[in-house]
């Protein structure tokens, strides 16, 4: 596993599972493809599998399974015609799910969202968080 300060931030906040999760598939991907954004995309593409951000931290899911129309696509189509991400959020997860995350990221009006608004509320929150706990 790489060394703890290799590891992107917001898995530095995470358990030890998402840590090693991105970590092993991580460096299969540098084997396979070298150094660089593409073991990176590899490695978080997997993470999603398993894991949801909420906040500046990765929690495990419930279920197994792609997060967002990026993830669920594989190989040389993930590449040539790239899809929404959501930022680690789970858009596969059901609406009250999504919205026992916001109320955790006390996002205002949320129940008044519809599940896509849901979505990028809870994104734009998880990015809020990761910069806050990135500076402090």
């Amino acid at each position: 596993m790489p060394a703890k300060k290799d590891l992107p931030s917001t898995l530095q906040r995470s358990r030890k599972k998402a840590q090693e999760t991105w970590a092993q598939t991580y460096d299969s991907a540098v084997e396979q493809y070298g150094e660089g954004e593409r073991a990176y995309r590899t490695a978080y593409s997997a993470l999603k599998h398993t894991h949801e951000k909420v906040g500046d931290h990765w929690e495990e899911k419930d279920h197994k399974g792609p997060s967002d129309p990026q993830a669920a696509q594989s190989g040389r189509a993930s590449r040539e015609r790239p899809r929404s991400t959501y930022g680690g959020v789970d858009g596969n997860a059901t609406k009250a799910h999504l919205l026992e995350i916001a109320a955790r990221l006390e996002i205002r009006g949320r129940s008044r969202m519809s599940k896509s608004e849901l979505i990028t509320a809870i994104d734009k929150a998880n990015r809020r968080e990761t910069a806050a706990a990135r500076e402090g």
